[in-house]
């Protein structure tokens, strides 16, 4: 498997819950980047805590795994301090919309060259299965035992609304079209946002009734649809899946720079 040399073997089995989704992202973009033929010196991967973020741990890559929250904070500095870096962010839901959610917006403002991977699974995982930012309204959780009240962001009109350059998003079901979209995501340059739906069996399937991993998936296969598509024309009601924008801004990175030459003279 010519991927193998990506991965770090000492750490696995991983620690994820059996049926859980985020593996499947975790080899989703270790294919993507084997194609690209990217050189793992220039690769790193910053993440923050949650169950998303032990990703840093399984990749042989340079890797920072950092503080609740503040993954696309630490991952600024490191671009701006060495711009040459495809620097990779895996996010869950509290990582990019809770405490997290101030340097996501800002991120996506400011649009400097990074991917953001976000796990939505819609619940806290790590922890206890605590209702998040991303549940939702009518949703069961430790924190929520008659159900949560609160909306759910939507990932994408969040990501779109601040400024990204580059947004998208897909299923852990749909995984050849999840490695299409981080082919694209990885070589666009500015930020890039990718929300994929993932499963949480554990919590989130079990305590709201929904079922195992085989059922949460065949719910990502049944309740969405690609962008364009005349299944999607038919009912608004289906979550839409592919690339919601890509297009070109100055990188900021690339303009810090020439604030640096301007004041050397």
């Amino acid at each position: 498997m010519a991927f193998r040399k990506l991965i770090r073997e000492r750490f696995f089995p991983h620690i994820w819950c059996p049926g859980c989704g985020h593996g499947i992202v975790l080899n989703a973009l270790l294919h993507t980047v084997n194609e690209l033929e990217l050189d793992k010196s220039s690769l790193c991967m910053v993440s923050g805590i949650g169950c998303s973020a032990r990703i840093s741990g399984y990749v042989d890559f340079h890797s920072m795994h950092t503080m609740h929250g503040r993954a696309l904070a630490c991952a600024t500095g490191l671009k701006l301090t060495k711009p040459s870096l495809n620097v990779f962010v895996p996010m869950g839901d509290g990582d990019a919309t809770a405490i997290g959610g101030n340097h996501f917006i800002h991120a996506c403002r400011r649009n400097i060259d990074l991917t953001a991977i976000i796990f939505n699974n819609r619940i806290y995982g790590m922890t206890g299965g605590q209702y998040s930012p991303l549940s939702g309204e009518g949703i069961l959780a430790t924190t929520a035992p008659y159900r949560s009240i609160d909306p759910a962001f939507d990932i994408v009109e969040l990501a779109l609304g601040a400024g990204a350059t580059f947004v998208a998003r897909s299923t852990a079901f749909h995984v050849k079209e999840l490695g299409g979209i981080l082919k694209k995501a990885i070589q666009h340059k500015g930020i890039s946002v990718v929300e994929v739906l993932v499963q949480c069996p554990t919590y989130f399937g079990r305590k709201n009734k929904i079922g195992g991993p085989v059922e949460l998936l065949e719910y990502f296969r049944d309740n969405t649809a690609p962008l364009g598509t005349k299944k999607l024309d038919e009912n608004p009601a289906l979550i839409a899946r592919g690339v919601f924008r890509d297009e070109a801004r100055p990188e900021y990175c690339e303009e810090y720079a020439k604030i640096i030459a301007r004041a050397q003279g």
